[in-house]
């Protein structure tokens, strides 16, 4: 088969995994039932909600998390998961032992990372480690011991720093702002490089602001959401700084979507996909319609803090019709249900998460 009649059959295979949403589910139960998978960063907000939709798929789920306290890893994030599902609590650079956990797996969600800005500022080396080294290390393991996994990684959108233009799509420069940037889009590079040089399937998704259940609540280092996710629950007041910037927010279930749909067709083998939100909103507009649907909480409009101006990207929504063109997947959950949604699962947990 000629390499061009390759890609359309790659296309028509993975448009063909959406197809009727009714099927959605029963193919991509065919697709990872009994399969052997990994997600590293499992106990985090997306690896988590990752791991337990594999899980009810029926794969076979290796959850590998560091459990660092400042990240987003919480074992309540994998409540309700089948006896299938294990957990290993381990760091990416320990080679051993993740030599000893890669071989004869079928695909690996790699979630596992350092997501702070501010902790990258104050310690750019560990943000270099967890972020750059701790990929190689996994790469390297893959290439040696199991060279025919899938491996699909979680890149940022932060790599493209301030845009230009927006919608930003993925011929936009990429500039990054602060060390963890650097580190990921570093992290990405890698994952492209182990494609173009070693053949292996590798595929990362540019995120842009994920939000939903199991995001870390507790303060801002995942992302400014969480933060006010607490502040309604708590009757605070949520500070917005500005307010007149757009952003892009993704539901956690679509992106769940976007990497089970990503791992199934061969389509995006060594690709790097945008993966935008359902809608671009003023931060403003965002805080009044959390606290709307809340019914409480108050809103603290404030000037940018001088000392995170050096960070500020300004307006950022994706464009993601790469993407959606080779898989047909596009996100589901409107802003307000995903919003709602996200109160109706913190409300009786907050004391977990806090």
């Amino acid at each position: 088969m000629r390499k061009g009649d390759e890609a359309q059959a790659a296309k028509r295979e993975a448009s063909a995994l959406l197809g009727d949403q009714n099927q959605l589910p029963t193919e991509l139960v065919r697709r990872y039932s009994g399969r052997k998978v990994i997600v590293t960063g499992g106990l985090g907000f997306i690896g988590s909600n990752v791991a337990l939709a594999l899980d009810r798929l029926g794969a076979e789920v290796l959850v590998i998390d560091a459990f660092f306290p400042t990240h987003g890893g919480n074992r309540q994030n994998l409540v309700g998961a089948s006896p299938r599902l294990a957990v290993s609590e381990f760091d990416l650079r320990d080679r051993a032992k993740l030599e000893a956990a890669v071989p004869g797996v079928d695909t690996i969600f790699n979630l596992a990372g350092q997501v702070s800005h501010i902790d990258s500022m104050n310690d750019p080396r560990t943000d270099l480690e967890l972020n750059t080294m701790s990929q190689v290390e996994l790469l390297e393991a893959c290439r040696m011991l199991n060279p025919a996994a899938r491996i699909l990684y979680a890149s940022t959108r932060q790599i493209y720093g301030r845009p230009d233009y927006v919608p930003v799509d993925e011929d936009h420069p990429l500039r990054p702002i602060d060390p963890n940037g650097v580190s990921k889009m570093a992290g990405e590079a890698y994952h492209t490089l182990f494609h173009q040089r070693y053949g292996l399937r590798t595929t990362s998704l540019r995120l842009t602001n994920t939000y939903g259940p199991r995001l870390r609540i507790k303060d801002a280092r995942q992302t400014f959401v969480g933060l006010w996710f607490r502040r309604v629950l708590e009757d605070t007041a949520l500070e917005v700084w500005g307010g007149d910037q757009i952003r892009d927010l993704t539901y956690v279930d679509d992106v769940v979507t976007a990497f089970l749909l990503a791992g199934a067709t061969d389509a995006t083998n060594g690709g790097v996909f945008n993966i935008g939100g359902s809608e671009a909103i003023t931060l403003i507009k965002l805080a009044e319609l959390l606290v709307s649907l809340a019914g409480r909480g108050r809103i603290d409009v404030r000037p940018y803090p001088e000392e995170r101006r050096g960070i500020e990207i300004g307006d950022y929504y994706a464009e993601d019709g790469r993407f959606r063109a080779l898989t047909g997947w596009q996100p589901t959950v409107t802003l307000r249900d995903g919003l709602e949604q996200s109160l109706d699962y913190f409300a009786p947990r907050l004391a977990l998460y806090v």
